[in-house]
């Protein structure tokens, strides 16, 4: 009797299940607009729903219920897209970031010889200066020691040779002018 009950049981909850596919994924759809998963995301909630089919309780809104579960797949989707953390671009997108980094990668070279250049104009006690506070990882206080300066001076001299920098190599590029 028990397995005629759970029989009948089970083929009504089958029916239910039937009536809601096309709502449930016109549901899933619209949670994930524009996303080719959402076919799916709608398959891993109906099997989700099947398995939890003991847990329905006959005579509650079945639409409703199924609808729950389909939100919480869509949500377990998501987290997984974003511990993933992928972006995708379209062709259009790729072709447009490749021109702007080649066209960047160009003037970065630009602005590298008119740096080398302007360091050389330098008088060699500033360059050694730069160059010494640049490469090497040590903190600034440290150097400012090594170098037998006070911290806030060698901030002044830093920030000065900078700027005399940034000027130099920004009149040599808007002039044009040949880099040696």
């Amino acid at each position: 009797m028990a397995d005629l009950e759970s029989s009948a049981l089970e083929s009504q909850f089958v029916g239910e299940l039937t009536k809601c596919q096309l709502p449930l994924l016109a549901y899933v759809r619209s949670l994930l607009p524009g996303d080719s998963a959402a076919n799916d995301v709608a398959q891993q909630a109906n099997a989700k729903i099947w398995e939890k089919r003991t847990e329905f309780e006959l005579g509650t809104n079945f639409k409703a219920w199924a609808f729950s579960v389909a939100r919480y797949e869509v949500l377990n989707y998501r987290k997984r897209q974003a511990r993933d953390a992928r972006l995708v671009f379209s062709d259009e997108l790729e072709q447009t970031i490749s021109t702007e980094l080649a066209a960047a990668a160009d003037g970065l070279e630009q602005r590298h010889e008119a740096l080398r250049a302007c360091l050389k104009r330098l008088r060699q006690r500033d360059r050694d200066l730069l160059l010494g506070r640049y490469t090497n990882t040590r903190p600034l206080a440290e150097y400012a020691n090594a170098m037998g300066r006070s911290v806030g001076g060698l901030k002044v001299t830093l920030h000065r040779l900078r700027n005399s920098l940034l000027e130099c190599i920004q009149r040599a590029l808007n002039s044009g002018e040949a880099i040696v």
